[in-house]
């Protein structure tokens, strides 16, 4: 909790913009585990000394071993605004940066599926258009960088499925370095994946202004030599 105040990327009256770590969660569950909520909620009681429940808002979601930015809202104003540009497509610009362990078609393309989760395995398959329940999943990919066993894609998300990055490359024969539910052979040591919420931008629900963030990847040696090599 006490580094909450050195991830924070954006903070307003309505919005608290966080740099999230591999294997926390956005929001309790059923786990019963501490979450970033949590935390940040403490943080913002500290720093203001509110007293009683502090509200917070939750926009949009990151799976737990992934990593990057996470957007909250101070206000029910805000938060019913910002789901309603989440909802309105082309209104919020998405980038991931993946770590994968094959070079895709191309250096650049667009990956368009069917998508289905499968929710007793937390999973999400490829399927075909006509199956019951799917949904259409789109990307463009770019590869930034490679490395002598991996490369660096850049993943701009036209569509927001249920693990929508990972399924549509495993659909490819491609894994996501340490995502062993997706076909990789062999965890990270912190128990995440090399997959990062990198960048965003959207027209702020109450100032009107745009707002545009960058988040650094997670400190290993791979995002390091990524990092670096990234104009």
């Amino acid at each position: 909790m006490s580094d909450i105040a050195s991830r924070i990327l954006y903070e307003d009256n309505h919005l608290i913009i966080v740099n999230k770590k591999c294997g926390e969660l956005v929001q309790r569950d059923k786990t019963g585990d501490d979450s970033l909520s949590e935390f940040i909620k403490e943080y913002l009681r500290k720093k203001y000394d509110k007293k009683g429940n502090v509200y917070l808002g939750l926009v949009h979601r990151l799976d737990r071993p992934t990593s990057g930015i996470v957007i909250y809202t101070k206000t029910e104003k805000a938060l019913v605004r910002m789901n309603a540009l989440f909802k309105d497509v082309g209104s919020v610009e998405k980038r991931y940066w993946v770590v994968v362990d094959k070079m895709p078609p191309s250096n650049q393309g667009t990956l368009e599926n069917y998508l289905k989760k499968n929710s007793e395995k937390n999973k999400s398959f490829v399927v075909s258009e006509k199956t019951k329940g799917s949904k259409l999943a789109k990307l463009n990919y770019q590869v930034l960088s490679t490395s002598d066993n991996f490369f660096l894609l850049e993943i701009e998300l036209l569509t927001g499925r249920h693990h929508q990055i990972r399924a549509q490359l495993a659909n490819l024969g491609i894994c996501i370095k340490g995502d062993l539910k997706y076909g990789f052979n062999r965890a990270n040591k912190d128990k995440g994946i090399h997959l990062h919420a990198r960048y965003i931008s959207f027209i702020h629900p109450v100032r009107k202004e745009e707002i545009t963030l960058t988040a650094e990847p997670p400190s290993d040696p791979l995002w390091d030599f990524f990092a670096s090599h990234v104009i």
